[in-house]
């Protein structure tokens, strides 16, 4: 990833940063002159307090709370740069055969994400105008869990319900932990990386019971695949008419 300098506003943010709790970040790279820290899962909340209440930080708003699934960051789905006798590829098959090459893209993407699932926490100052992100990692990725920040920024309330909905991230000490978005009764969190794009089930009105009713999913999976920009010699400036006509 090519990394961007910060602007001397961020830089300045930064220092300010790193001289308060400069021992429990860990700043991330950035390709775009954002400012933002990686927290360990147990300093999440004490550092959530020290940039809300720091006056030179002062960040008193929580503007959102995005999930992240990690599952297959940075690995290429498609390779359609070579031909065969076949054709050109569809996909690549994933097994342990692809291990050493799912590390070498993971080097050339040039970040390697701590877990599977985390939090971003997107902060604002109104008093400085200033914006900062937050990255925690769940430590496990079988039970994915946080604390919940909501006791420092009441605006987590939903925000966090949504990204439980969505990605299943608890959030420790949450007052209403309910899904947010999808139907009662709803089984898996549908922003998953390993969640299936046709769904398990859908729904339709059944006049004879006169109800809305759940079925399994009819649609087939399929391969779905993207265009391919092929080398075509018709293009070639050598070939083409001087005069213009086609």
């Amino acid at each position: 990833m090519q990394t961007k300098e910060l602007t001397p506003k961020y830089a300045a943010l930064a220092a300010a940063v790193e001289a308060k709790i400069g021992a429990r970040v860990e700043r991330l790279p950035t390709s775009t002159g954002e400012l933002g820290y990686r927290v360990d899962a147990a300093n999440l909340l004490d550092v959530c307090r020290a940039v809300r209440d720091t006056p030179e930080l002062k960040f008193e708003i929580l503007i959102d709370v995005s999930g992240v699934d990690y599952q297959a960051y940075g690995l290429d789905e498609w390779q359609t740069n070579s031909a065969s006798g076949t054709g050109f590829s569809r996909g690549r098959v994933r097994g342990p055969a692809a291990a050493s090459g799912d590390e070498e893209q993971l080097e050339a993407v040039g970040y390697k994400p701590a877990g599977r699932f985390a939090a971003v926490y997107h902060l604002l100052s109104i008093t400085h105008n200033h914006r900062l992100r937050l990255k925690a990692f769940c430590p496990s990725d079988e039970r994915p869990i946080l604390d919940s920040v909501y006791p420092i920024w009441n605006s987590a309330d939903w925000y966090e319900r949504e990204a439980f909905d969505l990605y299943g991230i608890l959030f420790r000490g949450h007052p209403d932990l309910r899904r947010l978005l999808t139907d009662y009764g709803f089984i898996g969190h549908p922003f998953r990386k390993d969640f299936p794009l046709i769904g398990n089930v859908e729904v339709r009105y059944d006049p004879v019971k006169g109800r809305v009713v759940y079925e399994p999913v009819s649609i087939e999976p399929r391969t779905l695949v993207p265009k391919v920009i092929r080398s075509d010699n018709r293009y070639q400036e050598d070939l083409k008419d001087p005069s213009g006509n086609a």
